[in-house]
């Protein structure tokens, strides 16, 4: 395991950071630098997925609540993965968290997160369970961030109340599942993550492997990296990392 997480060690100029988790296992298999916080970027929106999938089970909330005032941000693939929602100005609760976080549609998270209280009191919840994640309206904001122990915490949290709770969580586990961000040489159905990004810093998370039979649970970013407009070596070596880390699994 220790060959796969090197690849990242190779980065010249970044500050790597990963947690490899084994569900066979039950423990982790790999980390590097896990206490680093890390900028969010989109991959918040699975916070803001958790926080609504408590409220729905503690009953302040249902799934089947309508959120209103919907749109889409047309930057984002919406379009492309929900055509036929394309128009709507509302949605079923559990609609728009998994269109939020497929599509990363920073303008629906708006939208939810406003059907829940505000950005100020869904913080709060979050950081209840994960102390390290703070979550923010602009993803690109400097306190959009969190540590990569508490992201692999949060994305743990959500596998095990999917596989405990499946109607609970689904449209969270929805929303992963619809990502169209492929790597080559893995299935795409073998691969349920999220990606987010800024100029200088990369995170990738998600479930790696038959989604039925023990994947591994990883979390890997890079900060402090170059412009990556400009330069694709951290981007290279966080695919490769996965690809190899795909190999392992197997």
């Amino acid at each position: 395991m220790s060959k796969v997480l090197g690849k990242l060690l190779e980065i010249e100029h970044g500050d790597p950071a990963a947690i490899v988790y084994s569900l066979k296992e039950q423990e982790v298999v790999a980390s590097l630098s896990e206490d680093t916080i890390v900028p969010l970027a989109s991959t918040a929106k699975l916070a803001v997925g958790y926080v609504i999938a408590k409220s729905v089970e503690s009953k302040d909330i249902s799934w089947n609540d309508q959120v209103n005032k919907i749109s889409f941000n047309p930057l984002e693939d919406s379009e492309e993965l929900y055509p036929h929602l394309q128009g709507r100005k509302s949605l079923a609760l559990r609609d728009a968290v998994e269109v939020m976080i497929a599509s990363h549609d920073s303008v629906v998270a708006e939208a939810v997160v406003e059907f829940i209280g505000g950005w100020v009191s869904v913080n709060q919840r979050v950081q209840a369970d994960f102390p390290d994640i703070s979550i923010t309206e602009d993803p690109r904001n400097p306190d959009n961030k969190g540590s990569v122990k508490d992201l692999f915490r949060l994305l743990h949290s959500l596998f095990v109340g999917y596989q405990e709770e499946p109607d609970l969580f689904l449209p969270v586990i929805n929303g992963l599942v619809r990502q169209q961000d492929f790597i080559e040489t893995i299935p795409s159905y073998h691969l349920n993550h999220m990606t987010g990004g800024l100029e200088t810093a990369i995170i990738d998370l998600g479930l790696l492997g038959d989604f039925r039979k023990h994947p591994y649970l990883y979390v890997i970013a890079v900060t402090n990296a170059p412009d990556r407009m400009k330069n694709k070596r951290v981007d290279e070596k966080v695919l490769e990392t996965i690809k190899r880390l795909y190999k392992w699994q197997q």
